[in-house]
């Protein structure tokens, strides 16, 4: 196989993962921030906003992926993945923002959210799917040279910590029934989060 039909069933290969990535955050944003919604859980709403951010990002990877399955010059999606990262970035600001003061309101008030079953459902899947697909990204964005698909790969895995984080704080309050155990998940889901802003602003400022 030549070096260009190489290239190019790899490139495919990272449509149908970045497909099948967007597909999926749509399922775990829809059903995080309805569970946590209807359980007054800040922890797992803030899993599904989250989320919903990532398929943005993930949109713009795969329609780079796709532009150039097509042949077409990259230089304009690639544009577009910059100014994305700024959005990106602001958004997951907002959204630290938001589980924060959140959770410190709810931990002042004493407020107790409803256990989760579907939300500690989603969790498991999330933790079981997630490092797959970090791990797949990874893969083909070695063999592309893709900044933008590592990072996406990063922000898989990321998720699958934060899964975890979930899982554990849902987990706790569903076993010891004690409000503030989500709250205090919650606090913590910020380390990932944190994180994951930060990558994001530090790459929209290095495109600038």
């Amino acid at each position: 196989m030549s070096v260009d039909a190489a290239r190019a069933a790899d490139v495919r290969a990272g449509v149908r993962v970045e497909l099948f990535s967007v597909v999926w955050m749509v399922v775990e944003a829809a059903v995080s921030i309805g569970a946590g919604v209807l359980a007054h859980s800040v922890l797992l709403t803030a899993f599904g906003i989250d989320s919903v951010i990532e398929i943005v990002t993930g949109a713009i990877v795969l329609w780079r992926l796709l532009v150039e399955s097509r042949g077409a010059d990259v230089e304009r999606v690639e544009r577009a993945e910059h100014r994305a990262s700024w959005v990106t970035g602001i958004a997951l600001a907002l959204l630290c923002v938001y589980v924060f003061v959140t959770a410190v309101i709810d931990l002042a008030t004493g407020s107790v959210p409803e256990s989760s079953v579907v939300g500690i459902v989603m969790a498991v899947a999330a933790l079981i799917v997630m490092p797959w697909l970090a791990h797949t990204k990874w893969r083909i964005a070695a063999r592309l040279d893709s900044a933008s698909l590592r990072g996406d790969a990063a922000s898989s895995l990321t998720c699958a910590y934060m899964a975890g984080t979930v899982l554990l704080g849902l987990g706790l309050h569903a076993t010891l029934h004690v409000g503030w155990v989500e709250d205090v998940a919650a606090l913590a889901f910020l380390y990932w989060l944190v994180q994951e802003t930060r990558e994001a602003l530090e790459e929209a400022r290095r495109a600038a």
